[in-house]
């Protein structure tokens, strides 16, 4: 599904979001985000339709919420709001915290407004993003380039290695599945730069168990993220291990 099958587009102050929001929609979703990220109009987003929604567009709101000052969801349907909830994320809390606003826009719809204010110290620091969804590295990338960190970009752990011996980062987030090299091994693999013998790793993925984020730890790794991303504790948490 292209961006041409929602109702909205670039120039459309209002997106309708399909019924069923998979991978696809989720390309679309974020090519129209991104077309859009530096216009001053507000975009409307209209959910009252969605019967279906994926992980990866589910990530996709998310780095649309953080990314935009002007943001706001119209009415969102019960398997919307479920969606977020049958990951432990409250997408209400989202609403409510901008009620004010909301009341503003109308009554079933809220302004979703970035409390995050880009400042000095993160524009000054570079970080390394490894994962083999290009999804998720445009997702990542919407979101910390807005945070108003520098970003470079991996395909996978052998990649993610090969950028470390070239440029220096302040930060590595790496996927753990990945083909050639997984993020095990990018976390064990001792640095070829001297100057990355202490940069932060992060754990970015979909796995969950307690075994594989031991393994992580022993590795070697400075914390361990599960997908889909909250983007204000990603953004809080580079933060905080950034050197």
């Amino acid at each position: 599904m292209q961006v041409t099958a929602m109702n909205g587009d670039a120039n459309s102050g209002t997106l309708r979001l399909p019924e069923i929001l998979d991978l696809a929609a989720a390309e679309g979703f974020l090519d129209l985000i991104r077309q859009r990220v530096n216009g001053e109009a507000p975009l409307r987003i209209d959910a009252s339709a969605v019967e279906t929604l994926t992980l990866p567009c589910i990530q996709v709101i998310l780095a649309a919420m953080r990314s935009r000052e002007t943001i706001s969801i119209a009415s969102p349907s019960i398997a919307f709001v479920s969606a977020f909830d049958d990951l432990g994320m409250d997408f209400i809390q989202y609403l409510d915290s901008n009620r004010a606003a909301g009341e503003a826009v109308g009554q079933n719809e809220s302004r979703l407004i970035d409390p995050y204010q880009i400042n000095e110290s993160a524009m000054s620091k570079r970080i390394l993003t490894i994962d083999d969804s290009k999804t998720m590295r445009d997702m990542l990338m919407l979101t910390l380039a807005e945070a108003g960190f520098d970003v470079l970009q991996a395909v996978d752990g052998q990649d993610g290695l090969d950028v470390l011996v070239k440029e220096q980062v302040d930060v590595v987030i790496t996927d753990i599945n990945m083909p050639r090299m997984d993020g095990y091994e990018v976390i064990r693999q001792p640095p070829r730069n001297p100057n990355h013998k202490s940069t932060p790793i992060l754990v970015l993925t979909t796995e969950s168990e307690m075994e594989k984020k031991n393994l992580a730890r022993e590795a070697g790794a400075t914390g361990w993220m599960v997908k889909p991303f909250d983007p204000d504790r990603l953004i809080a948490t580079v933060r905080k291990v950034a050197p």
